[in-house]
């Protein structure tokens, strides 16, 4: 065994010494000269007049982009994050978009330089930023809300600031990667649990329905749309919207069948919302966009949560009147075709007789407690004598 590794291991000469000597010095060099430059920069910043400022924010950005971590937090360290913030409020355009994406490449994976950007006073600019008309601006302030708002103790602040509706209104006008930077800082933005007033309104309902619509429905972005979606359907004006939105509840539907675990999860979740908020009102929309076959798919392939909301929600669905329940003969076709796409082996007929077994007990068992409920609820002269 000795002897095998020491075949491993390459053997030292003259040559392998002196290049590591080399990269050695070389790395050194690189690193006074970094040191230098992040000197000479910094100072131009903090002292110099506004063009000196803008030259030294562009530099600042290409120095950043091309090294490592620890160059991010050593121009924090010179100071340069007060200065830049302060050029977001610049009347100059120019010196506006370089501090912006100087700001952004030194907040890009470094928590400490995102939360010491929005203590300098980041985010009300920001904020000033997205209700410009120019479009470069605005989508670079909102890839920057999307960059500090995944920081956690940044959420508070930038969910108090009155950025949401300007992020919903990318929703609809902006470019492709404007609406996919608005959708997931606004999921950011809704995990934050401080914020009593609601990150958002009905208003965002309809951009994202659409935007879900053409997306793929196993995406990340999905997930992010659906999470936002669910959220929305917890109140009536948000319901209310989906429901009027073209195509609204056919594209929840089509989530839970084509998505991923995550996202089949949120699109369930805002179906139930609908369905127990009134089911009088809308368990007829869900029926008529097809939404069994899915559902029940759900409660075999789901996460433990999709599995539950799905079930509750199929008890919900077919609790309609005795002509409008679905036959049989229909009901076990559906359950097997759903069991061949889960198993596609020899199992299929076990899985469908699972899933209808499933259904039957959660049917005697609704029926039961319905029953006990109006036992218990006749008065004395109501109960038949023995």
């Amino acid at each position: 065994m000795g002897h095998d590794q020491e075949e491993d291991t390459p053997p030292t000469t003259p040559m392998t010494v002196a290049s590591s000597v080399i990269k050695d010095q070389e790395e050194q060099a690189w690193n006074h000269r970094k040191r230098t430059l992040v000197a000479e920069l910094s100072e131009k910043l903090i002292t110099g007049d506004l063009q000196a400022k803008i030259e030294a924010a562009r530099d600042i950005r290409k120095v950043v982009r091309r090294s490592c971590g620890k160059t991010r937090l050593k121009f924090a360290a010179a100071g340069v994050i007060p200065p830049l913030v302060s050029m977001l409020r610049c009347p100059n355009l120019d010196a506006r978009q370089t501090s912006l994406l100087a700001l952004l490449n030194l907040s890009v994976r470094n928590e400490r330089n995102k939360v010491n950007i929005v203590t300098a006073g980041a985010v009300p600019p920001l904020v000033e930023l997205l209700k410009l008309q120019n479009n470069g601006l605005r989508e670079l302030a909102t890839a920057a809300i999307l960059t500090l708002s995944a920081a956690a103790p940044n959420k508070s602040a930038i969910a108090s600031s009155g950025a949401a509706p300007f992020l919903v209104q990318i929703l609809s006008s902006g470019s492709v990667q404007g609406k996919v930077d608005a959708v997931t800082a606004l999921h950011n933005l809704s995990t934050c649990k401080e914020n009593s007033v609601p990150i958002l309104d009905a208003k965002a309902v309809s951009p994202l329905i659409n935007l879900l619509k053409e997306c793929k429905k196993y995406s990340k972005f999905a997930e992010k749309a659906t999470a936002l979606l669910e959220i929305l359907s917890k109140s009536k004006e948000g319901r209310v919207a989906i429901t009027d939105t073209d195509g609204g509840i056919l594209t929840l539907v089509e989530t839970v069948e084509d998505g991923s675990l995550l996202s089949t999860q949120h699109a369930v979740g805002a179906l139930l919302s609908l369905c127990e908020s009134c089911r009088a009102k809308y368990r007829e929309h869900i029926l008529n966009e097809g939404a069994i076959p899915g559902l029940l798919r759900l409660t075999v392939e789901g996460t433990d949560i999709a599995r539950e909301r799905a079930r509750i929600l199929l008890d919900l669905l077919r609790d309609t009147p005795q002509e409008k329940k679905l036959a049989p003969s229909v009901l076990e076709k559906i359950v097997y075709d759903i069991a061949i796409h889960v198993n596609r082996t020899d199992k299929v007929a076990d899985t469908a007789k699972r899933l209808l077994e499933d259904m039957v007990q959660r049917s005697m068992e609704v029926n039961m407690n319905s029953g006990q409920h109006r036992h218990a609820s006749r008065t004395p002269a109501q109960v038949p004598s023995a």
